[in-house]
């Protein structure tokens, strides 16, 4: 096997039988034979054009920690949606962490403005009014659904 070989079976591991349905098991490793074949061809070729600046082990930690970035911005913008766009209410704080696997108050800070933004240019419509809570509805702002 080559290295090329290697990093791609690890990037993309075939799944046991039980992992996916039966009725689909051999799709599935089909499509993850064609992603393996994919990222052996993109490694050898961006290796052959220069080897120091595109080494594969190297380049597919790239990848996948551009992946992860990727997926971590989605998962705010998601998580800015339920709180910023979502009608009548936001959705629940502890809601989101369960879904997010983070904690609620790391909901509360995991999105800015630049997320509203984004969601905003994407839908096309603006976030709803924020109001200021009530003193009685401050003190329960997770309650909410």
């Amino acid at each position: 096997m080559s290295v090329f070989t290697d990093i791609a079976a690890i990037c993309h591991p075939m799944p046991t039988p039980g992992d996916v349905p039966e009725d689909i098991y051999n799709d599935v490793c089909h499509s993850i034979h064609a992603q393996r074949e994919e990222m052996i061809h993109n490694l050898e070729a961006a290796a052959d054009t220069d080897w120091e600046e595109n080494e594969p082990l190297l380049s597919a930690i790239g990848i996948a920690r551009y992946r992860k970035e990727q997926a971590e911005g989605e998962i705010r913008r998601l998580i800015a949606y339920g709180r910023e766009f979502t009608r009548p209410r936001p959705y629940k704080l502890s809601d989101l962490a369960a879904a997010s696997g983070m904690s609620v108050s790391g909901i509360r800070t995991a999105y800015g403005p630049g997320e509203v933004a984004d969601v905003e240019q994407t839908l096309g419509r603006a976030a709803r009014e924020r109001r200021v809570p009530s003193t009685d509805e401050a003190s329960d702002t997770d309650s909410a659904s």
